[in-house]
């Protein structure tokens, strides 16, 4: 059903053509009743036109919006779990084993922040 709104909506070359043919069929005292009619039809075109870019815009600010905050929940996350995978090699282990523990670890946070920061921006 809607789509035979949009249809009816829709303004072409044939209607324009449509509205000269009428006039010409029924003369020149029914002018304005043509213009209003066809006017209107214009102005339901753009108001829905501007409705859709309006409702695009509203989507794809709401997605920007929500992919931020996801970003900086993961950034605290990985601070949090950064914290103790940095102190327990660090303690635990000791010397080279330790730093090469911890350089794992943090090189696994840091891929799993930059696939979201990166898959993010896709959308």
């Amino acid at each position: 059903m809607d789509r035979e709104v949009e249809r009816e909506e829709e303004l072409g070359h044939s209607d324009i053509e449509a509205a000269l043919a009428t006039r010409r069929e029924l003369g020149a005292r029914y002018d304005a009743e043509l213009v209003d009619g066809f006017a209107e039809r214009i102005e339901r075109a753009v108001e829905r036109r501007v409705a859709d870019r309006t409702a695009l815009e509203q989507r794809r600010t709401a997605s920007a919006g929500n992919g931020r905050t996801r970003q900086f929940v993961l950034g605290i996350v990985s601070v949090g779990v950064g914290v103790p995978i940095t102190i327990v090699p660090t303690v635990a282990a000791g010397g080279v084993s330790g730093v090469v523990a911890v350089i794992v670890g943090w090189t696994g946070i840091v891929g799993v922040n930059a696939a979201h920061a990166w898959q993010s921006r896709e959308h």
